[in-house]
C-alpha cells in the first residue's frame, strides 16, 4: 500500500511539472524571459526553506557537516548556473514556438541525452540507450521537419534549435548533480541553486529587460504556479515519493511529465499539433521510456533447477 501511495505522489509530481509548461506559455505573453524566471525561482527557493527544517537533518559530526555544506554550496552554484541557462532556453523556446506540448516533449529528450553524455565520462551504456536515442531522433524529425501535408521541410525553425539546446543544458544540469549527489544536502542544494539561478536572472532582467509591476500582475497565476507548485511542492513530492517507490516505476512515471505537458497545452491553451507532430511526440516519449530501462541478467544461483531470468531496473534522471 505504501508503494502505491508513493507512485501516486510521483504521478502528481509529473502532472504538476507537465502542466507547468502551459503556465510558462501563458506567462510568456506578459513577462519577458529573465523576469519570469527570476520571480519563479526566487519563489521556489523561498518555499523550500520550511521544508528544509522539516525534512532535512544535519550531520551529527561537525566536521562532516561543514564539509558537506561546502560541497552543497559549490554544487548549488554550478547547478544554478546550468539551471539558469536551461530554463532561459526553455522559456525562450516556448515563447518562440508558442507551444507548451512541443516544448515538453523536446525538453524530455534530456533523459536520452544524459546517458549519451555519460559515455564521454566513462560510464557504460546499454542497447536500450541507443534504441531510445534513435526513436527520439526520428520523433524530432516528425515533430520539427515533417509538415501537416507530409511534405518534408529541411529547414529547422530557430525555436526548435533553442528547445534542443534547452534539453542539452538540462542534461548538463543533471550530470552536475550526479557528480555531487553523495556529498550534499539535497534540499539545501535545491534551495541554493534556485536562489542563485534567480539572482542571475534578475541581473539579466535589469540589464536587458524593462520589467514593470503590471507585467507581473497579469501573469500572477502562472508565476505562482511555476514558482510554488512546480518548484517548491513538486520537488518535495518527488523526494517523498521516491523513498518507497521502485526506481523502475518511479523513473517511468516521472517521464510522463512530457505527456501531461502536451495534455495541458491542448486542454488549457487549445493547442493542436499536425498528424506527423503527434507521431513525433509518441516516438520521443517511447524513446524516453526505453532509454531509462536497463536489462540485467541475474547470476545463476547455486541451487537446483535455477533458471537465469532478467531483472529490469531504471536510472532516475531526476
Amino acid at each position: 500500500m505504501k508503494k502505491f501511495k508513493s507512485l501516486g505522489i510521483l504521478l502528481l509530481t509529473a502532472m504538476i511539472w507537465g502542466f507547468a509548461f502551459a503556465a510558462q506559455r501563458m506567462g510568456a505573453d506578459y513577462v519577458p524571459v529573465f523576469t519570469f524566471n527570476g520571480v519563479r525561482f526566487i519563489l521556489g527557493g523561498m518555499s523550500l526553506i520550511p521544508v528544509i527544517f522539516f525534512f532535512e537533518k544535519k550531520e551529527a559530526d561537525r566536521e562532516l557537516h561543514t564539509k558537506k555544506m561546502k560541497s552543497t554550496f559549490l554544487a548549488g552554484i554550478l547547478a544554478g548556473l546550468a539551471l539558469f541557462t536551461a530554463s532561459a532556453l526553455q522559456q525562450k523556446g516556448i515563447e518562440i514556438t508558442g507551444s507548451a506540448g512541443k516544448t515538453s516533449f523536446m525538453t524530455g529528450l534530456y533523459t536520452v541525452i544524459v546517458p549519451i553524455f555519460g559515455i564521454f565520462l566513462g560510464k557504460k551504456t546499454n542497447i536500450n540507450i541507443w534504441l531510445g536515442a534513435c526513436l527520439a531522433v526520428v520523433g524530432m524529425f516528425f515533430l520539427c521537419v515533417v509538415g501537416e501535408d507530409w511534405r518534408i521541410s529541411w529547414q529547422i525553425n530557430y525555436g526548435d534549435i533553442v528547445l534542443l539546446l534547452n534539453a542539452i543544458f538540462w542534461a548538463i544540469h543533471i550530470l552536475i548533480i550526479d557528480s555531487f549527489v553523495e556529498r550534499i544536502y539535497s534540499l539545501r542544494f535545491a534551495c541554493i541553486q534556485f536562489v542563485f539561478c534567480a539572482i542571475i536572472n534578475f541581473c539579466f532582467a535589469r540589464a536587458l529587460e524593462s520589467p514593470k509591476f503590471e507585467m507581473l500582475d497579469k501573469a500572477l497565476i502562472p508565476i505562482l504556479y511555476c514558482g510554488l507548485l512546480s518548484v517548491g511542492v513538486a520537488y518535495t513530492c518527488q523526494i517523498i515519493g521516491q523513498k518507497s517507490a521502485d526506481p523502475t516505476y518511479a523513473s517511468i512515471i516521472l517521464s510522463t511529465e512530457a505527456m501531461f505537458g502536451a495534455i495541458g497545452g491542448m486542454v488549457i491553451l487549445n493547442e493542436k499539433l499536425s498528424t506527423p507532430g503527434y507521431i513525433g511526440c509518441v516516438l520521443i516519449f517511447s524513446g524516453v521510456i526505453i532509454s531509462q530501462l536497463i536489462f540485467k541478467k541475474k547470476q545463476r544461483k547455486p541451487f537446483e533447477n535455477t533458471v537465469s531470468t532478467k531483472d529490469i531496473s531504471a536510472d532516475d534522471c531526476r
